[in-house]
């Protein structure tokens, strides 16, 4: 199951969707635990939709969770006040609505953990102006990622998902987003049924330390099994744009998603 860059996928199979939960709450901690050992901050993107909903109610309850390994510090000393919250997309409604992927964080983890109100930085979706409002969001990045001009922010750890049409984020194949390689922020203008919404582009993504792709379901087993094993199309597939940085993607899927891949 090799690709054109040479690497393998990397992915690593669970049970059920519950493993799925905990398992990423595993790496979420890890990465934390590493992150803020080397230098004092976690920069961590997350998303939204049914998948990582569980993910986030055990990382409300993660004095719950069992450590990783031996030798881990137990999950619930994360230190929430040195960790730095960013969405990866958002769809264009108000921070109460059902769609919105702040609200499934809201609702799940973030009210039942110790995360300060200024490192929680959703992106807005108050602007008259999409534009604006993408703009407010790439500046909130530089500025708490202290950027300079041109640079692009280094994540620890960006938790993505893949739909059944094979795009992560809100990087349609029928939008220009998946190919903006100037902003770290776009606007994606719905074409069909679904909303407006704003997006990471994929250079903020390939800059990540660690990228998680988080699939579960019987019904994700053709589109998981085509990504993996066709040759990198972008426009077909626009999490094919994360194939350059293989080698850091971890795939967390559960068996009903992973029952047409074969692992060598």
């Amino acid at each position: 199951m090799g690709t054109a860059t040479g690497y393998k996928p990397n992915v690593e199979i669970v049970s059920d969707p519950e493993g799925l939960a905990r398992r990423s709450v595993e790496l979420f901690v890890a990465d934390a635990q590493k992150a803020i050992r080397a230098k004092g901050v976690f920069y961590v993107a997350i998303s939204g939709g049914r998948t990582p909903k569980r993910f986030f109610q055990l990382l409300g309850e993660v004095r719950q969770i069992r450590p990783a390994g031996p030798g881990k510090n137990d999950s619930a000393g994360l230190p929430w006040e040195k960790i730095q919250l960013f969405w990866v997309d958002e769809r264009y409604v108000l921070p109460d609505s059902p769609w919105s992927n702040y609200k499934l964080a809201a609702d799940t983890f973030l009210t039942k953990v110790a995360i300060p109100a200024e490192n929680i930085h959703r992106i807005p979706t108050t602007y008259s102006d999409f534009r604006a409002a993408a703009r407010s969001y790439e500046e909130t990045i530089r500025k708490v990622f202290e950027l300079q001009e041109n640079q692009t922010p280094v994540f620890d750890l960006i938790v993505l998902g893949m739909d059944i049409e094979g795009h992560t984020g809100s990087l349609f194949a029928n939008s220009y987003a998946p190919f903006d390689k100037e902003d770290l922020a776009c606007v994606v203008y719905a074409l069909d049924e679904r909303l407006n919404r704003i997006t990471l582009t994929h250079p903020v993504l390939c800059a990540a330390s660690h990228l998680a792709v988080l699939v579960s379901g019987k019904e994700k087993a053709g589109i998981l099994k085509e990504v993996l094993t066709s040759e990198p199309d972008e426009v077909r597939f626009p999490i094919h744009t994360l194939w350059p940085v293989l080698d850091k993607i971890s795939w967390l899927v559960d068996s009903a998603a992973a029952q047409l891949v074969r692992l060598r």
